[in-house]
């Protein structure tokens, strides 16, 4: 049974000329049921505004089986004594060449990673009229569900992808205000990755050649956003993306993924996967690292491949300024320009993002607006 399935998602495959791209969003985001209500439906055809043309589709994979070209996995273990030196030189030649690795031995314990899983999880499979109350394009919330954050400003191809994010300006929370499904998952859970955000924080600016509390004394780390995604089965997964390539706008970001898969990097113009790993979480350099490093650590394009074996959850924590930082001008830091010229210009983080949210993940580069000639 097709129930609140707009009649353009259920025929797609209309003729060019009655297409009217922005009349079918409209309708599916009205639904408020997302990604994820589509397959409930028992759709069998993807609607067209998620059909990605063929060239994104069909870049070149590189045999991630080959021992060479394996995003890096760093031991933790230590890191605060007798193997701070070997961890954070490998953090910067990760930094440098990779821009992602996987960490483990990190603390944040095996139960709190599955419980926040299997929370994200229960929240998206709960019945639409549950999750509806949560659905909002209002990016100032502390707490929405939504599908496909540009959905509504982008005019290329939509993600198979239904999302809840919990944002924390300052690091403020509030758990009052979060979904009860999810809600003591979600606090735990934050409390170890502020805690694994300062390690890493300490690291990277050692990672640089800085002192340990470089950047946070910027406060390049202080608000935090948690968004739990749901790529649910895909019917026709050949002609869609479960993420679109992109960079992350934030200075870092860490990632929890299941078993599933899907995840690849832009690694030497091939994609390379990103395997799931034990325990282990990924790490990834935001744009705003890369440009204050002046490209010394790297922001690498990712995406996320549509699949058939089965739901893929993750769970990504973005790090960016604090609150009273997102007017300050952050630029190329002169303790790394050694003589060099700054590629960057000097910029707003509002500004950053701003542009970030108007373009959306159109495949297009946010740094490379701010490049200076």
């Amino acid at each position: 049974m097709m129930e609140n399935i707009p009649e353009t998602a259920k025929s797609p495959q209309k003729d060019a000329s009655a297409y009217d791209r922005a009349n079918q969003v409209k309708e599916f985001d009205a639904t408020k049921a997302g990604v994820k209500g589509l397959v409930d439906s028992g759709l069998a055809k993807i609607p067209r505004f998620f059909i990605h043309p063929p060239e994104t589709l069909q870049e070149p994979v590189f045999d991630s089986t080959r021992d060479h070209i394996r995003v890096p996995i760093i031991d933790l273990e230590g890191f605060q004594s007798w193997r701070r030196i070997e961890i954070v030189n490998d953090m910067r030649k990760a930094s440098e060449t990779w821009g992602f690795f996987q960490v483990i031995n990190h603390g944040v314990p095996v139960s709190v990673m599955e419980d926040i899983r299997e929370s994200a999880r229960l929240f998206h499979e709960q019945p639409k009229e549950a999750k509806m109350e949560w659905y909002s394009r209002e990016t100032r919330k502390q707490v929405r569900y939504f599908c496909n954050g540009d959905l509504l400003v982008n005019k290329v191809a939509a993600n198979w992808r239904d999302t809840i994010v919990f944002n924390f300006p300052d690091g403020q929370q509030d758990s009052q205000l979060f979904p009860q499904v999810c809600r003591q998952a979600v606090s735990e859970y934050l409390k170890h990755m502020i805690k694994l955000r300062k390690a890493l924080s300490e690291l990277l600016s050692e990672a640089l050649g800085l002192h340990s509390d470089y950047l946070a004394s910027m406060e390049c780390m202080e608000s935090e956003s948690l968004t739990c995604h749901y790529y649910p089965i895909c019917p026709e997964p050949n002609l869609t993306l479960g993420t679109t390539k992109h960079s992350d706008p934030s200075f870092l970001t860490i990632l929890l993924q299941d078993k599933i898969g899907g995840l690849q990097i832009l690694h030497q113009k091939y994609w390379v996967d990103v395997p799931f790993v034990q325990g282990a979480l990924v790490v990834n350099i935001g744009d705003l690292i890369q440009l204050i490093s002046n490209d010394k650590f790297r922001s690498v394009e990712h995406r996320v491949l549509a699949g058939q074996s089965g739901p893929r959850i993750s769970v990504a924590c973005f790090f960016y300024p604090s609150t009273a930082n997102q007017c300050k001008p952050y630029a190329p830091l002169k303790e790394l320009l050694c003589g060099k010229s700054p590629v960057y210009r000097e910029t707003l983080v509002a500004e950053f993002m701003a542009y970030f949210r108007s373009k959306g993940l159109d495949r297009n580069s946010t740094l490379s607006h701010f490049r200076l000639p």
